[in-house]
């Protein structure tokens, strides 16, 4: 099992990773900031993530959204720091059951143990920091991102992983994330510094969203019109892609670029 940290303005990003014949399978992030944990790692993580915060002041934590590898640590932590773990309302039913996970999921992040969290309030305070919780669904129900406004920090979970995505699962919704990403970039802050589940840490968080919307929007355009000229899902994963990714197989058909399309079609303009 592999483990990293590095700092950026008072905030420690933990990248971790199951580890096959001393690879990484696939990296997820969560972030120390003033005693407040954002995200719990996957299961396949969570003794080291645990060992790893025994030298640190963690308060609580705070679960982006439902998906596996993003609470996966929440019991060996509330478990041996005595902490309370907060979710969005809708994710809450869902943290709390064991989930169904496909073959890849079970792989790369394991099953978490089902834990009981408590409702997100809209404003949470540490010792030095404010943040508010902003309801950023499109990557699935019940997901948030946090922002602290005089910083311009904003921890995204999900909802940015990059900026031109060629895949997507069937839950998510493009129309939903254009919204939540026109959200994030209307903050009251002067500049948005990105802190994603992915690992990447972005200091031009503003312009890396609009390039996104901008991308998802003249995809939908363009989809929209070959529906128009009698094109199905399947003709546009092709013309525009080349054809499904490698990633649909590796995913049991979940990540897939087919679920991308069908989702920019149902977009309004």
């Amino acid at each position: 099992l592999m483990i990293e940290t590095q700092e950026f303005e008072g905030v420690t990003q933990i990248r971790m990773s199951r580890e096959v014949d001393g690879k990484p399978v696939y990296w997820v992030s969560a972030y120390l900031v003033d005693g407040m944990l954002v995200d719990t790692g996957c299961s396949h993580t969570s003794s080291e993530l645990t060992g790893f915060l025994a030298g640190e002041n963690i308060r609580f934590a705070v679960n982006t959204h439902y998906h596996e590898d993003h609470i996966g640590g929440n019991y060996d932590i509330m478990k041996k720091y005595g902490v309370d773990v907060y979710a969005h309302l809708d994710s809450i039913p869902l943290i709390g059951k064991r989930l169904d996970l496909y073959p890849y999921q079970e792989f790369a992040w394991g099953y978490p143990v089902p834990t009981t969290v408590k409702p997100v309030p809209p404003v949470i305070k540490t010792d030095h920091h404010e943040f508010a919780v902003i309801d950023t669904p499109g990557h699935c129900a019940g997901h948030i991102c946090l922002a602290e406004f005089s910083k311009g920090w904003c921890f995204t979970g999900d909802l940015f992983a990059r900026e031109t995505p060629k895949f997507i699962r069937p839950e998510e919704n493009v129309g939903e994330i254009i919204c939540s990403m026109n959200r994030l970039m209307d903050l009251p802050t002067e500049k948005i510094v990105l802190f994603t589940a992915v690992g990447k840490m972005i200091e031009d968080g503003r312009k890396t969203l609009q390039t996104c919307v901008d991308y998802f929007s003249e995809l939908a355009c363009k989809a929209k019109e070959m529906e128009k000229a009698g094109s199905t899902p399947d003709d546009i994963v092709v013309r525009i892609f080349g054809g499904e990714n490698a990633f649909a197989e590796l995913t049991n058909g979940q990540f897939s670029t087919y679920n991308l399309v069908h989702s920019l079609l149902k977009t309004v303009n």
